[in-house]
Formats: structure tokens, sequence, C-alpha cells
């Protein structure tokens, strides 16, 4: 046994209490879809966990219809100090929760339960925390005099983080008012059915959030539905571009965070050991099933091969396989075709010319895994330099001067984020100013607080979630309009 070996130390998941069958969550209450059931599977051995209702139209129908019965006899008539009080016993009872919420979203998602554990349940509990002090607030968050609810909120969330882009939707429209019709991603429906079970334990009226099941149709008769006034999605540039197509002229307020290739440029005085965790935390975490993840390196030239050869020494580190293993850096990829895809775009990158490299790892014979892969010699022309991958796949190009580095990153249809690795200030903040990304991080990679503001631009989506700007998606404001600008006046 050599000395970075490691015994295994599986998480248990007795402390799951999971029901056969699944049910739609309407109305306070589960009931049962109209539509034909489905499976969801653990993506590390394929094999089955729950049976899932599937909801067709009419059972979108009755969740809205539910979710408007709650918004104006209950929820839009209580005071904000009492929106927040459920939005605080939310969030302790997520805390209280928090193993169990862990283990089923790594069995369900594949991530790694230290992901699950460390990362995503805590910020789910601080979303909510975050927000229900805001609920009585809402006249002091420079929003207008009296703003007030939209009404009713179709949320649509992805794969990669089910729980806390629950909570990213969730949060904010409730302690803004609104009621909420909210659907899951097909493959990873387990956590937002127990988060339903959590709902009836903080006893939240009936209604003022319904959880329903099942795959794009679903997705699409919801946010296509005529009685609701807010649509907010996380998904694909191409699910966003038909969303967006299809509420243009409605009336319905539009939130959408969609797909990114962030660069991560690293310069030549950039602390180079903190870097390459950043640059590893990037683009490996959650198996680069992250929208703004550092799916691009850009390395000053002069120390291309120093930190590629550190890159290569740190990614042969990195331990993959079973997501319920505290000792595992790399869980499984989501799903049979997410792999296909991820496998396909690497394929295409080394037949476009790149070098691909990859650690020595034995990878499952059960289950959906790809092992943590770097491509060098790569062009801005290339597919992997300019397609979201979204998976464990990093593709590396060089710059020579700041302006270089700034248009390479700048060459892209998204605007998500970004980061900057270099020891000067004024070189990290006369480059942000000119990336267009809605997010830069400074000598780190993928950090996130509830209270601040994530969004991107152009094919990235518009609109903004978490933070004082979360609020405004979901809020109208009375009696106010912003002053008018003086003829002659600068503007």
């Amino acid at each position: 046994m050599s000395f970075l070996d490691y015994a295994p130390a599986p998480e248990s998941t007795a402390i799951l209490n999971l029901r056969e069958n699944y049910g739609l969550f309407i109305g306070g209450e589960f009931v049962e879809g109209h539509g034909t059931p489905f499976s969801t599977i653990s993506p590390a051995t394929e094999k089955h966990i729950a049976q899932i209702a599937n909801a067709d139209a009419s059972d979108v129908d009755a969740a809205v219809a539910a979710a408007r019965r709650a918004y104006d006899r209950t929820w839009s008539r209580m005071s904000g100090s009492d929106r927040g009080k459920y939005l605080f016993r939310i969030a302790r009872l997520v805390q209280e929760r928090a193993r169990e919420l862990a283990v089923a979203e790594s069995l369900d998602n594949g991530k790694p339960i230290k992901e699950s554990r460390d990362v995503d349940i805590p910020l789910v509990a601080a979303w909510f925390f975050y927000y229900a002090g805001w609920a009585d607030k809402l006249d002091y968050a420079g929003l207008g005099p009296a703003p007030r609810s939209l009404g009713v909120a179709a949320q649509v969330i992805p794969w990669n983080f089910p729980l806390l882009m629950l909570a990213w939707k969730i949060a904010p429209a409730l302690a803004a008012g609104n009621t909420v019709v909210i659907k899951p991603a097909e493959t990873t429906p387990l956590t937002a059915l127990i988060f339903a079970e959590i709902l009836q334990q903080a006893d939240l009226p009936p209604g003022v959030v319904n959880i329903i099941t099942g795959a794009g149709d679903t997705g699409h008769a919801l946010v296509n539905h005529t009685d609701v006034n807010k649509v907010a999605f996380t998904g694909s540039t191409t699910v966003g571009r038909a969303i967006a197509r299809s509420t243009a002229g409605s009336g319905k307020k539009l939130t959408l965070e969609l797909g990114g290739k962030a660069a991560n440029i690293v310069f030549d005085d950039a602390p180079i050991d903190q870097a390459i965790e950043g640059i590893v935390n990037g683009i490996f975490f959650n198996q680069g099933h992250v929208c703004c993840a550092g799916s691009r390196l850009l390395v000053q030239e002069n120390i291309h091969d120093e930190v590629v050869s550190r890159l290569k020494a740190r990614m042969s580190t990195l331990r993959v396989g079973d997501p319920l293993d505290k000792n595992t850096d790399v869980g499984a990829i989501n799903s049979r075709a997410q792999l296909d895809r991820i496998r396909e775009l690497s394929n295409v990158g080394v037949d476009e010319g790149a070098e691909r490299w990859s650690p020595a790892c034995q990878l499952p014979d059960a289950g959906f895994w790809f092992a943590p892969t770097i491509f060098t010699g790569v062009s801005t022309s290339h597919r992997i330099a300019r397609d979201e991958i979204f998976g464990p796949v990093l593709s590396i190009l060089t710059f020579r001067t700041p302006a270089e580095a700034i248009a390479k990153a700048n060459n892209t249809p998204y605007g998500l984020s970004a980061g900057i690795w270099s020891d000067k200030g004024s070189r990290i903040l006369g480059v942000a100013d000119k990336l267009r990304a809605g997010v830069v991080w400074a000598n780190t990679f993928n950090q996130f607080d509830p209270s601040s503001p994530f969004g991107g631009y152009k094919e990235s989506g518009y609109g903004r979630e978490g933070g004082r700007h979360g609020l405004a998606a979901y809020l109208e404001s009375r009696g106010w309009t912003a002053p008018a600008v003086t003829k002659g006046a600068r503007k």
C-alpha cells in the first residue's frame, strides 16, 4: 500500500427513509400524476432508486391553480415578518436534515458526498436564512416604495445542483410574497421531493410551493401556462432561447441563467500553488457539471510548461469513484446522455489536433464515468474552446499580454464568469473591468454567497439571482418610475 492509498470510507445510506413511489406535491400534499411514471437511478451504479410521478398538462393546471389560490387567499396577504418566519423554519429544518439531504443528493446526482455535505446543503440553508431576513424589509430594498409581488412563479431547475438551484429559486420568490410551481430535472428529482416533506414539517400553507416532476413536456407546459406571472429557468442555452421566444409578449417576467465557457486567466506573477488548486476546483468540482466552470485555462506563455506540469501532478492525486465515499474527489457523470456528449466533444478535440491527457485511474465498470482530462495545444477555433462540454474537461490556451488574455477570454458567445490569478491588484482590477462576464473571481474560483448576485451576459442569459438583485426579479414597484432626463442634461 502506498502512502496515497485510502481505506474506503463510504457514507451510509441507512439515514435515508425513501419512499418506493413519489407523487407530485400539489396543494401541500403528495398526489398521483397522470403521466407515465419514470424511474430515478443512481448514475454511479445505474441502480433504481425510486419511482417518480410524471406530470401531464392537467397536473400542471392543478399545480398552478393551487399556487394561485394560495397567493390570493394567504401568502400575498401575509405580513413580511410572518413569511420570514416560515423561511427561517425551512432553513433550520434543512440544517436538521442536512446529512440525509447530502446522502440523497450524492446518490441521485453522482456528486461526491464531501461536496454535497460541505458545499451544497450548507448553501441551501444559507439561502433560506438570507432571504428570510429580507422578507420584512422589501420597502428598503431600493426598488421604489411599496414593491409588490408578481403572483405565481414557474421555475425550472437543472440536474447539476438540484437542491441548491431549488433554494436559489424558491427562497427569494417566497420572501417577495410570490407562490411557486417548480419542476426539478427528471434525472435528479429526489432531494426536491424530500424538500416537499420539509415544507410539510414547516407547516407551510398549502399551495405556496408546489413541486411537479417530469421531463421537457412538463416544463414546457409550466412555463407557457397562461396563469403564470414569472418564469425562472436555469439550464441549457438552447432551451433558454425557446423559453424567451414563447414568453415574449406574454407579460411574464423572465430570468434566464444559461450556459458558460469561463476563462480562468493565470498571469506569470500568480501564486502558482494557489492557482493550481483554483484551476482544479474551477473545472473538476462537481465533475465539471457547473455552468460557471473554468473550462478554458488561459496561461501566460512563459509559465505554461510549469503550470501544466504542476497541474498534471495535482490531477494524479484526484480520486475518481463512489460518490458516497468521503475520499472521492470526482464522482459519476449524471447521465448516459451527458457522458455521450462529453465523449463526443473530447474526441473532436483530438481530431482537431489538440493533445489529450488524463491521469491513470481505474474507472468503475457500472455507471457513468469520465476521467479528469486536459487538452493542450488548443486554439480559439477548436470546438473544445468554444462549446460548453459540461464535464471534467479543461482546454488550455496561452497568451503573452493582458490585452491578448482579455481578447481570448471575451472570444465566446457566453459571458457568465471568469477568474484572474495575479499578485498585482491593479492588474486584476484592470483586466476584470474589461471582461464581459457577470462574475469575476480574483485569486479564487467557484465561491458563492447568498448576498452576492450571480448571472451573465450574452448567451449566458439575463437577470440576476442572489442578493438584493435576486429580489428584484420577483417584485414590481408601485408608484415609482425612473426620473426623467432633463433636455440637454448629461446622460
